[in-house]
Order: structure tokens, then C-alpha cells, then sequence
């Protein structure tokens, strides 16, 4: 079974331009309490390195690029995000990260609960020794 979770998001645009709709619980897997982006991120910083004990994200690249990286201590796999019509679901227990940032990229991120420190694991054996305990 794939990581890599693609959501879809059809272009509602005309003539005028583009427009995308987010709604949670219906394209988005999940009720949307924060929202966030990361930009102006040099080329050669990454990001992320952590995971989420509850949390779940989707992840969209409103402009420019960057891979994604995902793991969940059994497979590993990465992903461009390129589109503002593509999103990626990253669920709960899943190690994260963010690399090649574009000059231009604008990563919005979707989460399902307000900020908590503590659902964070920053450790990454420390959350492979987790996930072998589940």
C-alpha cells in the first residue's frame, strides 16, 4: 500500500481565471482546525523531520515546488508537489519531510487540530521505536 496519498482538486476557473474550493469533510478527509504555509524557504533547506501522533495534514503546493518525503517505518516513498490542483494526505504516525524548495513555492498545510507540542515526535528513532509498538 502506497504513502502517497494524491487528493485531487478540480480547477473551477473560466475565463477569468482559476479557482479551487476546499471544504472540510468533503475534499479533505478531515474537519480543518489551522491552517498554515511555509515560504520563502531556501533551495537548500529542508524541513518538517517529524511526525504526528494524532495529527493528520494535507499538504498543497500553491505555487513552485517541493518533494515530499514520507515514511512510516516499514516503506519510504517521496513525491514532487507541483500543482495547486494536487494535495497529498499525510496521516498521523507518518514521519515527514520537506526538501527542494523552488524559489517560488508556497506549501499550504491543512491540519485536523489546533497546535500541540506534544503530538509531536521529533525523534526519528524514537518514532520508529514507536510505531514498532503499535
Amino acid at each position: 500500500m502506497s504513502l502517497i496519498k494524491l487528493i485531487d482538486f478540480p480547477s473551477l476557473g473560466d475565463d477569468r481565471g482559476s479557482l479551487v474550493a476546499i471544504e472540510g469533510n468533503k475534499n479533505i478527509p478531515f474537519d480543518i482546525k489551522r491552517i498554515y504555509y511555509i515560504f520563502g524557504t531556501q533551495k537548500d533547506i529542508a524541513r518538517g523531520f517529524h511526525a504526528h501522533k494524532e495529527l493528520n495534514q494535507v499538504a498543497i503546493c500553491i505555487t513552485g515546488k517541493c518533494r515530499m518525503f514520507l515514511d512510516n517505518g516499514n516503506a519510504k516513498e517521496d513525491v514532487w508537489l507541483d500543482s495547486a490542483t494536487k494535495g497529498i494526505l499525510i496521516d498521523n504516525m507518518v514521519w515527514h519531510e520537506m526538501h527542494e524548495f523552488s524559489d517560488d513555492c508556497v506549501l499550504l498545510v491543512l491540519a485536523s487540530a489546533h497546535y500541540d507540542e506534544s503530538d509531536y515526535i521529533r525523534d526519528y528513532q524514537c518514532f520508529l521505536r514507536v510505531q514498532k509498538n503499535d
